[in-house]
């Protein structure tokens, strides 16, 4: 079992910067894959970015080069930096956790079947 709380994030301007920040407690947090999964109001669930063990990243097309995706294995913790955000970033945002099965293995990294735990959220507001 793992129990996720996320942190940080608020309100600001477009243009403006927030640190999401993701602590884990229970199982073993590099036994892991993570992800952060954003829902906007009146749209569907959205896997953003994606770590794996090993460290690999995934990004949708929409926040390359604006969000970076890391973890600290020492610390627990799992960290979304969001850069030169827009107004379409508006939502709340998710800290999930998976491990890899034989069934999993052909699922892409977006494919919330992936992911086991769920933390409770965070919102990020994004003003023009």
């Amino acid at each position: 079992q793992v129990q996720l709380v996320e942190s940080g994030g608020g309100s600001v301007q477009t243009g403006g910067s927030l640190r999401l920040s993701c602590a884990a407690s229970g199982d073993t947090y590099s036994d892991y894959y993570w992800a952060w999964v954003r829902q906007a109001p009146g749209k569907e669930r959205e896997a953003v970015t994606y770590i794996s063990t090993g460290g690999i990243t995934y990004y949708i097309d929409s926040v390359k080069g604006r969000f970076t995706i890391s973890r600290d294995n020492a610390k627990n913790t799992l960290y979304l930096q969001m850069n030169s955000l827009k107004p379409e970033d508006t939502a709340m945002y998710y800290c999930v956790a998976g491990q890899m099965t034989l069934t999993r293995f052909s699922m892409g990294w977006a494919d919330s079947r992936r992911y086991d735990y769920w933390g409770q959220g965070t919102q990020v507001t994004v003003s023009s």
